[in-house]
């Protein structure tokens, strides 16, 4: 059983904002009681710097994907790729992996392409996939209801802030959301109530660091050692103390990311 009083789902520490400091963060946060966390591939490029990361630490795990700012990188980016890539005994996720479309720093249709690659490569090989959604809830709400058709995978949408509609279509598929600084935001109303709707026992939390800092901290670097208030804020959206957001959440986060061993 893994010692955890806190769990980080998703973290950039192969980030440049880390590369003065990346030990100190890491042991900060297990001093912090951080016992797990996710390093995400945010384009497959940078695939080699995530994964050691993960290969260094064993409390750190990594995914394989291709952010949709950086879709435009490889347009032909093909599922085979990543199933590859995610061969390796530490991938644990494909992704992160979606639409954005409040940058659009990559075409609308390159970015839907590739992202369809990441469900075929999630369905494929059973892995989770890191869902990243911003101002595109209709075209990811069809994409993956097109996709779903085809063959079921599992689903995580990470820091979620879009529509009601498109949790509760994403929610019936079985769907997990994760939970980051962005709920302790005093202007994030709009995102606090989604969150006492979410399923209980698909909820996970994550700092998203070095972005989103959460209150007290805001406008800070993030860092994995912050997540303990993002527990806290998910109790008091939800009416939870803090052994049950553990206790939920962390179930949560063991059988979406089925292959980190509990």
């Amino acid at each position: 059983m893994v010692d955890c009083q806190y769990i980080d789902s998703h973290v950039n520490l192969h980030a440049p904002q880390f590369d003065e400091d990346r030990a100190e963060v890491i042991e900060r946060a297990r001093a912090s009681g951080v016992g797990l966390m996710v390093n995400i591939c945010d384009k497959v490029s940078n695939f080699d710097a995530v994964y050691k990361i993960a290969q260094d630490h064993d409390d750190i795990w990594a995914t394989v994907g291709t952010h949709p700012h950086e879709a435009r990188e490889n347009p032909d980016l093909t599922a085979q790729t990543l199933l590859d890539l995610a061969q390796k005994p530490k991938v644990v996720g494909i992704g992160e992996c979606g639409l954005d479309f409040h940058y659009d720093f990559s075409p609308r249709d390159i970015q839907a392409q590739v992202f369809r690659q990441h469900i075929i490569a999630a369905r494929e090989s059973g892995l989770p996939l890191v869902v990243h959604t911003r101002e595109a809830d209709d075209w990811m709400g069809q994409i993956l209801s097109e996709e779903h058709a085809r063959g079921a995978f599992k689903l995580l949408l990470h820091c979620y802030t879009s529509g009601a509609e498109l949790a509760k279509t994403c929610a019936e598929m079985g769907a997990w959301f994760s939970v980051s600084g962005i709920a302790t935001f005093k202007a994030a109303q709009d995102v606090r109530d989604i969150i006492v709707d979410m399923p209980a026992d698909k909820i996970i939390i994550e700092t998203d660091c070095p972005y989103l800092a959460p209150v007290p901290i805001r406008g800070r670097r993030n860092e994995p050692s912050f997540v303990r208030h993002v527990y806290d804020k998910l109790g008091d959206i939800r009416g939870w103390s803090l052994d049950d957001v553990r206790s939920k959440t962390h179930d949560a986060f063991f059988k979406l990311f089925d292959r980190i061993p509990r």
